[in-house]
């Protein structure tokens, strides 16, 4: 199962996290992608509702591209095209060149703690 850890850190904690990511990396070991945002604001600005429908729809029926994946959630094509245009940067989805969409993991796991995301 391919999945990534999105978490929500402080930037020395997020510093110290990639040092130890890449340390286990360097030994060879497999690393669970991750991706971290500084605040829980940050994290639901960019990981809406609407775009985890989106991901959950799409995880289903890939090989859709945009045009079809705003008409299958009955959605307006420009709103779905940010959405996806943003989840490509974050690397939640991915686009061939053809414009085909897919999402790289399986599951996602989000880690927030409420004594440090404060």
């Amino acid at each position: 199962m391919n999945r990534i850890e999105i978490s929500v850190l402080k930037p020395d904690a997020a510093l110290r996290a990639f040092a130890g990511t890449w340390q286990v990396a360097e030994a060879g070991h497999v690393v669970t992608p991750q991706l971290a945002f500084g605040s829980l604001r940050e994290l639901f600005s960019a990981i809406t509702e609407k775009r985890l429908d989106l991901l959950r729809h799409l995880a289903v029926h890939e090989g859709l591209n945009v045009r079809q994946l705003a008409k299958s959630l009955g959605r307006d094509y420009k709103n779905v095209h940010t959405d996806v245009t943003s989840l490509v940067e974050l690397g939640l989805v991915d686009r061939d060149a053809d414009g085909t969409l897919s999402t790289p993991y399986d599951e996602i796991v989000i880690h927030a703690g409420i004594r440090d995301a404060a």
